[in-house]
């Protein structure tokens, strides 16, 4: 569920600030300020994106570049490779990312549903409209909302937001959703307080993955935080 703002509201440059748009587009100037921009996701082409997407699930990004250099050393960066190269071996290029069996099985579901859907033509998968795409990403096994939203924003370049832990940490804390605020929830939250622009998604998700790795932990760090000026005086 979204929250309302409780006791004294946050203040921005003199001013009071309302939950909501307001609010959000003020924390995304604020981050925008102390960070600059984030040029996020890393990879030189769509296909290279998406398998990115796939690995990073429940690890690290430094263990999934590990994992993607080792695709490219071995020549595997490329679907029709990825399409004829035996499981197990697979699994071990996968390794570094952790979970590498499970991986595995999902970029190959994934490769299987691209080779099926669009003969594994990156172009071609593009021309799907956001809506018909994000459906049938989500109905191959192993991708879920924040995997398929990923692939949508920094493959396709579409407008969709990408939800995650650090964004669900940085708005429970500031109290603009509650915890029990569904991924669909929260989405709509940034898709009705931002401009419909798929940069702005995109540089919004990577700052607010870059403040919870630098403040915004399990632990929280608030001093110093470029959004400790709106914290809420009361809370």
């Amino acid at each position: 569920m979204i929250a309302r703002v409780g006791g004294k509201q946050p203040r921005q440059g003199g001013k009071s600030l309302q939950p909501g748009r307001g609010m959000l587009l003020a924390f995304y100037g604020a981050l925008s300020d102390r960070f600059g921009s984030q040029k996020w996701w890393p990879g030189e082409t769509p296909f290279e994106v998406i398998v990115g997407a796939i690995l990073t699930q429940n690890t690290n990004w430094g263990n999934v570049e590990r994992a993607l250099s080792r695709l490219q050393a071995d020549g595997l960066m490329n679907p029709l490779r990825l399409s004829e190269i035996p499981p197990d071996y697979l699994s071990t290029c996968l390794r570094p990312a952790g979970f590498y069996r499970v991986k595995a099985s999902r970029l190959l579901n994934f490769i299987t549903y691209f080779r099926v859907h669009y003969d594994l033509d990156i172009r071609r998968m593009g021309t799907v409209s956001t809506y018909r795409l994000r459906e049938e990403l989500l109905a191959i096994k192993g991708i879920g909302p924040e995997t398929a939203d990923s692939i949508l924003l920094y493959a396709f370049n579409r407008p969709i937001f990408v939800v995650d832990s650090y964004t669900r940490r940085v708005l429970v804390r500031h109290h603009l959703i509650d915890e029990k605020a569904t991924y669909s929830e929260i989405q709509r939250l940034f898709a009705s307080s931002l401009p419909e622009e798929a940069q702005i998604f995109n540089e919004y998700h990577a700052l607010l993955v870059r403040v919870g790795k630098s403040f915004c932990r399990a632990k929280a760090r608030c001093r110093g935080c470029p959004l400790e000026p709106f914290l809420d005086i009361d809370g």
